[in-house]
């Protein structure tokens, strides 16, 4: 299974994960108090839907095109749109599609911060020129695993950690496994989203259970498919683990979420949830 960024930019995937993205961060600015933005795997800051290398990039610009037309009601996927819209105008193409980075460089105050990770080296250069005028952006050539230990607990005493690997080998999700348990023992109030494939459901209902027996903290799981959870396609679906979820995070997530499946499921093969991991055997 292959998630680099590139592959799948500007998809279902990536429109579930970074509504999410602005949602915690809109959480977290209820406080006037800093926080710390950490991610692990940022990968280059834009991508260009308009030249596509893949016929799923041009599926995401379709589907992006739609969403934008269809006057949506929650002010989650208000947000999104709205951010999208500024992005594209700020890098100057109607079918760019901003990264992780640049949606989190556009919500930061001036009181807060953001450590991205990038492990490929030109992949971070080109993220250091996407964020130039963003003073709070700090990018590193870094395995973002490693760097959790780093940065965390941060002065702050706020924070949100995105993990975001390519899962390109097996041993990301366990990766992934221990990456949110290290997050926690080094700052157990910190919030962390972390993001994973849905290909085939057998498997990660095994690793659910495995995460249940190891995270012990308030958790959300959100789920969204758009095809069977196990055919043989590249992507059936996006998860979001998201630990210590902020005050009435899943109601909300439940309405916005809802709306982007009927908006998206044109195929009427999919399916939505938002619920808690299940208790450790």
């Amino acid at each position: 299974m292959q998630y680099r960024h590139s592959f799948h930019a500007g998809t279902f995937a990536d429109v579930h994960k970074h509504v999410t993205l602005l949602a915690l961060l809109a959480a977290l600015k209820r406080k006037h108090t800093a926080f710390l933005y950490l991610e692990t795997h940022a990968g280059r800051g834009s991508y260009d839907l308009a030249h596509p290398s893949t016929e799923t990039s041009r599926q995401a610009d379709a589907s992006l095109a739609r969403l934008c037309v269809a006057a949506p009601r929650t002010a989650e996927l208000q947000r999104y749109l709205a951010q999208l819209a500024a992005l594209r105008a700020r890098l100057g193409n109607a079918h760019a599609y901003p990264g992780s980075p640049l949606f989190a460089a556009q919500e930061l105050r001036p009181q807060d911060r953001a450590v991205l990770n990038e492990i490929v080296p030109s992949e971070a250069r080109t993220l250091e020129r996407e964020l130039r005028g963003y003073a709070r952006m700090h990018v590193e050539t870094a395995d973002g695993f490693a760097r959790l230990r780093a940065y965390l607990p941060p002065p702050e005493r706020r924070s949100l950690v995105l993990i975001d690997p390519p899962y390109e080998e097996r041993e990301d999700f366990q990766r992934v496994a221990a990456g949110c348990a290290e997050a926690l023992r080094r700052f157990r109030s910190g919030i962390v989203a972390a993001w994973y494939p849905i290909k085939d459901a057998r498997t990660t209902a095994a690793w659910h259970s495995a995460l249940a027996a190891v995270l012990d903290c308030e958790n959300l799981v959100s789920e969204w498919w758009l095809y069977p959870r196990d055919s043989r396609v590249s992507l059936n679906g996006s998860g979001l683990l998201i630990l210590n979820p902020p005050y009435q995070f899943a109601a909300q997530m439940q309405l916005w979420l809802a709306e982007l499946h009927a908006g998206f499921n044109t195929a009427g093969s999919g399916g939505m949830s938002v619920r808690t991991l299940p208790p450790a055997a």
